[in-house]
């Protein structure tokens, strides 16, 4: 077995791959339900001693009927790969997902995927999974096709923490009212978003707190305030604190802005990763600019201290490394 591999179709699968356990889904956020999906593929596998693979799509199903992209997603097709990498599987294939590949009959992509590309000895969904042409592709549908195929199939119920499930919505429901504490809790990691760093107005340098931004898809719903942040360039990680929303400035569609401490060079046009560790405030208009530059050490200050006291939220979350 070769290390982890990324496919994205399913055209030519590698041998090492074919006979894999698989577990299939969106994994937006790829959350601690998800999570326990993945665990149960891992172990299955292991039993079994076949791979284990996570079969996801891309762009979300929500995205490709609406009007305009309109989901706040939480994981995109790069950090749903760096994920599954950190969790310990074998390979992620990311298929393409359009109006065509929606109306693949259900039937089909059992015969064509699992059966003929794949040629799983299982298959692992949570008991919410549909697929195929209008939906019909239920997990009561997919077991029944596994005793007619010969491979195995494995449903888990939604994953509860206090009265709700732990579901990619609330986890966007968090983020979008500031509520990095619990938005983390539910993912099980500190939730990384990936941007490339553009030219700003410069006016953070002028104050003081020189800032990489990356500018925010349009439908990017986190609350507009000021956050402790890791940040990843390459294999190098910084503190730092970062804010979203400009509200004394042009405040339509602002970039997110990351303030790195004891950090000083040119990286324009370079990826950076951020990672939110903790909220420290919603974002507020002040008298002038003389007051913002004391709430901006203010907030320094507070982020410093919420990074010293940050941990890991589980293995995988050490895995990742932007909190250890």
């Amino acid at each position: 077995m070769t290390g982890f591999q990324r496919l994205s179709n399913l055209d030519a699968v590698p041998a090492d791959l074919r006979g894999a356990f698989v577990a299939i889904g969106n994994f937006d956020g790829f959350h601690r339900g998800h999570q326990r999906v993945i665990a149960r593929l891992k172990a299955r596998a292991a039993e079994a001693g076949v791979p284990a693979i996570i079969l996801t799509f891309e762009p979300h199903p929500r995205d490709v009927f609406a009007p305009a992209p309109f989901m706040f997603r939480l994981t995109d097709g790069d950090a749903k790969a760096r994920l599954a990498e950190a969790f310990g599987v074998d390979a992620i294939a990311i298929l393409n997902f359009d109006r065509d590949f929606s109306q693949i009959e259900a039937e089909d992509f059992v015969s064509r995927f699992l059966v003929g590309a794949l040629g799983v000895t299982g298959v692992i969904v949570g008991s919410d999974f549909h697929f195929g042409r209008q939906r019909r592709g239920t997990p009561n549908f997919l077991q029944a096709s596994g005793e007619a195929y010969g491979f195995a199939v494995e449903k888990l119920d939604l994953m509860d923490e206090g009265d709700e499930v732990i579901s990619s919505s609330r986890i966007r429901a968090a983020l979008s009212e500031g509520a990095v504490t619990a938005a983390n809790r539910l993912l099980g990691y500190h939730w990384f978003f990936n941007g490339c760093v553009v030219k700003g107005d410069q006016r953070g340098r002028e104050l003081g707190y020189p800032t990489a931004n990356t500018m925010t898809h349009a439908n990017f719903q986190l609350a507009q305030g000021v956050y402790a942040v890791r940040a990843r360039l390459g294999d190098r990680l910084f503190d730092g604190v970062a804010a979203y929303g400009k509200p004394m400035f042009n405040n339509q569609r602002p970039p997110f802005e990351t303030h790195l401490f004891d950090f000083d060079e040119d990286i324009y046009g370079q990826t950076i990763s951020v990672a939110l560790v903790a909220h420290i405030r919603g974002q507020e208009v002040f008298a002038g600019l003389d007051e913002l530059i004391v709430a901006m050490d203010r907030d320094s200050k507070k982020a410093r201290a919420a990074l010293a006291e940050a941990r890991p939220l589980s293995d995988l979350d050490a895995r990742l490394g932007y909190v250890g």
